[in-house]
């Protein structure tokens, strides 16, 4: 079992959730998140005056799948988050050691 975590802009979280959906992904937990990459944030005019933001608006996803669809769902991630501008994101994959449902007591892959 693995976790999938990516973290994207936000206007593409409803594309995302689409194409997760459409690969058999059934859950996925969303969080709003701050952070910067390699362009460390950019500046910004209001009202006149310049100012830095150096923490940019990202969401992360969070995905638990059996191990065999991993692959297909990080390139499902990819192929509906790419901008291809700076600033796209990132995707991670961790193993799982152990998953259990609590509402039925059902452990590992039975409990994604």
């Amino acid at each position: 079992m693995k976790i999938v975590m990516a973290i994207i802009k936000p206007f593409k979280l409803e594309e995302v959730r689409q194409a997760l959906t459409a690969v058999g992904v059934e859950g996925l937990t969303v969080t709003e998140v701050k952070g910067y990459g390699r362009q460390k944030g950019h500046t910004e005019i209001y009202r006149g005056a310049e100012y830095a933001v150096s923490f940019l608006p990202k969401v992360k996803i969070e995905v638990a799948v059996p191990s065999e669809m991993a692959e297909k769902t990080v390139e499902a991630i990819i192929a509906v988050a790419k901008t291809g501008q700076i600033g796209d994101g990132k995707i991670f994959v961790f193993g799982i050691d152990q998953a259990v449902r609590i509402r039925t007591g059902e452990t590992d892959a039975d409990a994604l």
